[in-house]
C-alpha cells in the first residue's frame, strides 16, 4: 500500500476525532455526529487493513515502515477509545457498545445478503445454462429430423 493510503487513515481518523470533540457538548442526539462516527470508524478500518501490507517487499520488512504502521495503528486505538470514553459520557453508559453491536450487526447482514444474493445468481446462471442447453438440445434433434426426412425424401427420388 502506498504510504498516501495509510496516512490518508489517519487523517480521517484524526479529523473525525477533531469534529466530534468540538461539536460532542452542543449537539442533541448522537446522530447528529453520525457521520463523523463512521469516518472515525472507517479511518480505524483502513489503518488497521493496511498494517503488514506495504507497496513491496522491502517496505514490508523496513523498520521506518512498520514503525510508522504500528504508532499509526494505535494512535487510532487510542482516539477511538478516548471518543468511546467521551460519547459514553455525554450520553450514556454502553451508548459506545450499542453503536459498535449495531455497526457489526448490519456489516453481518449486508455481508449475509450480499452470499446469498450470489448463491441466487449462480442458481440463475446454472437454470439460464440448462435453458440454453436445452434449447440446442432441441434445435439439434430438429435439425436432425428435418435432415432425415430431407435425406428420406431425397433417397427415395433417386
Amino acid at each position: 500500500m502506498p504510504v498516501a493510503e495509510i496516512l490518508a487513515g489517519i487523517a480521517l481518523v484524526k479529523s473525525s476525532v477533531d469534529f466530534i470533540k468540538s461539536n460532542i457538548d452542543t449537539c442533541k442526539d448522537i446522530g447528529e455526529l453520525g457521520s463523523a462516527i463512521d469516518s472515525l470508524l472507517r479511518g480505524k478500518d483502513e489503518v488497521n487493513k493496511k498494517q503488514g501490507k506495504g507497496p513491496g517487499v522491502r517496505e514490508q520488512f523496513d523498520t521506518s515502515h512498520i514503525a510508522r504502521e504500528t504508532i499509526d495503528a494505535k494512535l487510532a486505538a487510542e482516539q477511538l477509545q478516548e471518543i468511546a470514553t467521551m460519547i459514553d459520557f455525554r450520553f450514556g453508559h454502553g451508548t459506545w457498545r450499542g453503536i459498535l453491536e449495531e455497526r457489526a450487526r448490519r456489516i453481518a447482514e449486508a455481508k449475509e445478503a450480499a452470499r446469498l444474493a450470489k448463491i441466487e445468481k449462480r442458481k440463475a446462471d446454472a437454470a439460464l445454462w440448462a435453458d440454453i442447453k436445452m434449447v440446442l438440445l432441441v434445435m439439434g434433434a430438429a435439425l436432425g429430423g428435418v435432415a432425415a426426412v430431407f435425406g428420406a425424401i431425397y433417397y427415395s427420388n433417386q
